[in-house]
């Protein structure tokens, strides 16, 4: 079986994120569990091509671990109508995605992109606590992807108040100001699995054993 990563660079770059570092951990956890990866920069262009990709020619797991756009000053409307239909068509035969960290910012010109997800962050409601030691709480109750496991510690960005739809079952999640904000989270968007990781803003966040696990496990289901 065989995944593309598609890795912020040009318009889905950003100064903070260290994208070609993350991409590569989690194929590293993707090739473990015996799949060929291939890692893209080249997010346009490849998002688009999934829309004319036949059934043998596209990936069986999609990956993104993209930044936001609007942030380089670089719209490109038509580029993001083609991306919207290749994404659209991806999901529309079945496939998988995963989506990573900073992701929940991007897409912003894919209506369906909230629906899609289950969560996105919202500039100026959205926010972090500083990068630093975090206690993930895992809600190890909630279905096989994280049944037995136990919370553990990450150094990481932990996202907070992320737009969240009403059917979100969090997976893992952390607690900021006495609130619980989802962290983690498997949904389905028609025929298509899909699983959101706000964690990885960075190398030291795949560190945790726990979180390499609960991917590990985010991908079997994915492809099941």
């Amino acid at each position: 079986m065989r995944a593309l990563i598609l890795s912020g660079a040009g318009r889905y770059a950003d100064p903070w994120h260290p994208f070609p570092e993350t991409s590569e951990r989690l194929a590293g956890i993707l090739r473990a569990e015996g799949l060929e990866v291939e890692i893209s920069e080249d997010v346009d262009a490849r998002m688009a091509a999934l829309a004319s990709d036949g059934p043998e020619s596209r990936p069986d797991l999609l990956v993104l671990n993209i930044g936001d756009p609007a942030l380089t000053g670089t719209p490109d409307p038509e580029a993001e109508r083609r991306g919207r239909d290749g994404l659209l068509a991806y999901l529309a035969a079945g496939r998988p995605l995963l989506a990573s960290h900073v992701t929940s910012t991007s897409l912003r010109g894919v209506p369906e992109w909230e629906g899609i997800l289950g969560g996105v962050w919202v500039r100026g409601t959205t926010f972090h606590p500083d990068y630093g030691p975090a206690r993930i709480h895992v809600h190890a109750d909630r279905g096989p992807i994280v049944a037995g496991l136990d919370d553990f510690d990450v150094t990481d960005e932990r996202y907070t108040d992320l737009r969240v739809q009403p059917d979100v079952v969090a997976l893992a999640s952390h607690e900021h100001d006495g609130v619980a904000h989802p962290l983690m989270w498997a949904r389905e968007y028609g025929r298509a699995k899909v699983f959101y990781d706000a964690l990885g803003h960075d190398a030291a966040s795949y560190e945790a054993e726990t979180h390499r696990e609960i991917l590990r496990r985010a991908v079997r289901w994915l492809l099941s």
